[in-house]
């Protein structure tokens, strides 16, 4: 099986900036996409920015412009570059993986178990 490991959540202020990163367990025979979600509690879990195989990105509109994401050349690592920090951007952030372990695993989604960022003066 695989792990994802999240780091870099912290409380900061408003205006800060925080570099999250995910490490898996090990590499994926192929990736689909890595993506960055968030959850506040009591709340669904939300889609924050994703980029595909072919380096293709897309965020959610409330962090365009903010918020970067990329992945390291043999998909090891997934990195979330969070610029100007806002309150509303509080929550438990999760890295995820769509892809495949192995050439005969299957497609599968994998989960990390989050890092805390908060925001607040």
């Amino acid at each position: 099986q695989v792990q994802l490991v999240e780091s870099g959540g912290d409380l900061v202020q408003p205006g800060e900036s925080l570099r999250l990163s995910c490490k898996t367990s090990r590499g994926f025979f192929s990736v689909a996409a890595l993506a960055w979600y968030r959850q506040v509690p009591g709340k669904q879990r939300e889609f924050v920015a994703m980029i595909d195989d072919f380096g293709t990105t897309n965020y959610t509109e409330s962090v365009k412009g903010r918020f970067t994401i990329s992945g390291e050349k043999f998909k090891t690592t997934v990195v979330l570059q969070m610029d100007n920090l806002l309150p509303e951007d509080t929550a438990v952030y999760y890295c995820n993986v769509d892809g495949w372990i192995t050439e005969i695993s299957g497609r599968s989604q994998y989960w990390g178990k989050g890092t805390l960022v908060a925001v607040s003066t």
